[in-house]
């Protein structure tokens, strides 16, 4: 009976250890590989145009989200979306596109219909960001135009990103894009 009880008791640290293992291995490939991204959280900071005697109101910072997709050999891919962006104007819609770049539109809301502005990515996730800003907003003619634009970018082979999706989603821009690596 004790040498039973001693080969299960053996069993059960050898079944343990291995599933302590098996999760150890797990957890690193997790970590190593992760299935997640977290979004970055991309801030336009918005600049007026000189209009002479009057300052029109214009809203000072717009935030954007893009998310990594999960790693895969040899590119990347990024996914966008502007979902908070009804306090300032319409919904939106696409008004012209091509190989490189896709324009939105949408009517500003009439708190800021007189602004003159435009805007450029100044940080990434709260830290300053000095690159080519890819994401950029004109305010116009009554008008916000948020334009993503490939132009004059390059990833590790020295070649344009391209955008692989372009879309509205309930008057919200969306978009992918990607490159190799």
């Amino acid at each position: 009976m004790k040498i039973l009880k001693m080969q299960t008791f053996k069993l059960f640290l050898k079944r343990l250890s291995l599933s302590v293992g098996t999760l150890a291995i797990a957890q690193l490939s997790l970590f190593a590989n992760p299935s997640f991204a977290a979004p970055n959280n991309l801030t336009l900071s918005v600049y007026p145009a000189d209009s002479g005697a009057t300052f029109p109101i214009c809203p000072t910072e717009i935030t954007l989200t893009e998310t990594p997709r999960p790693y895969y050999e040899g590119g990347y891919t990024i996914d966008g979306t502007a979902t908070s962006l009804g306090w300032f104007a319409r919904p939106f819609k696409i008004e012209k596109s091509d190989k490189f770049s896709v324009t939105w539109v949408a009517k500003l809301q009439i708190k800021y219909h007189n602004c003159q502005a435009t805007a450029r990515i100044t940080k990434i996730n709260g830290e300053p960001f000095e690159g080519h800003s890819y994401l950029r907003m004109q305010f116009i003619n009554d008008s916000a135009y948020l334009i993503l634009d490939m132009t004059g970018m390059n990833d590790a082979n020295r070649l344009t990103p391209v955008i692989l999706k372009k879309d509205v989603k309930d008057g919200k821009p969306v978009w992918t894009w990607g490159g190799t690596d």
